[in-house]
């Protein structure tokens, strides 16, 4: 009952980015996509011209969440790095109900690979490390944390943990939930960060 509210156009879109979650980005293709919405190839065509049109679509419907969360908590109340840990909670909580749209952070590489998307997803990277960056620099200009690293450091640091905690999950079951290691690893690393006051 709760699909037929889902255009078929969204359902396709989700179909593709479980087949890159499941099997990667090279089994993208009109055929596999076709068989998982169980639909013929034309009838696909319809929707979209091509693998790169859906891949365009996938790709925008993951920073479109990427810019409606970095919104959010600009606006927000608080410390810089309460900011910053409310956004990576809140991506952690967005990786946990809808764990296939992770796989996309592993898949930058590839996706920097193909014309079609490189703009898009550059933009998405480049602002998600500015937005943190400049939570650290006004952190580190504020008192909050030590400044032993620069923000841009600090921004690589904390994508990396993301990322290595995305492929962990991959690799080995886990009792917790992703939020529930992620944030456990990053509040220690914040803890660490802290200036003494």
């Amino acid at each position: 009952m709760v699909e037929s509210f889902i255009s078929r156009k969204d359902r396709i879109i989700s179909s593709a980015i479980e087949i890159i979650s499941d099997s990667g980005l090279s089994a993208l293709t009109t055929r596999n996509l076709a068989i998982k919405e169980n639909m013929s190839e034309a009838l696909l065509y319809k929707y979209f011209g091509g693998i790169n049109e859906v891949l365009i679509e996938v790709v925008d419907y993951y920073t479109r969440f990427d810019k409606q969360i970095r919104h959010t908590f600009m606006s927000k109340e608080g410390t810089n790095i309460q900011k910053l840990r409310d956004y990576l909670d809140a991506y952690a909580t967005y990786y946990d109900n809808y764990y296939a749209i992770s796989t996309l952070m592993l898949q930058y590489e590839e996706l920097l690979h193909n014309i079609d998307v490189r703009e898009k997803i550059s933009w998405c990277i480049t602002e998600r490390q500015s937005f943190i960056a400049d939570l650290f620099d006004k952190a580190i200009k504020e008192d909050e944390i030590i400044d032993m690293f620069t923000p841009e450091q600090l921004a690589t640091n904390v994508t990396g943990v993301i990322m290595s905690h995305i492929l962990n999950r991959r690799i080995v079951y886990h009792k917790k939930t992703f939020r529930q290691d992620l944030m456990g690893n990053i509040d220690k690393w914040f803890e660490l960060l802290k200036k003494e006051k």
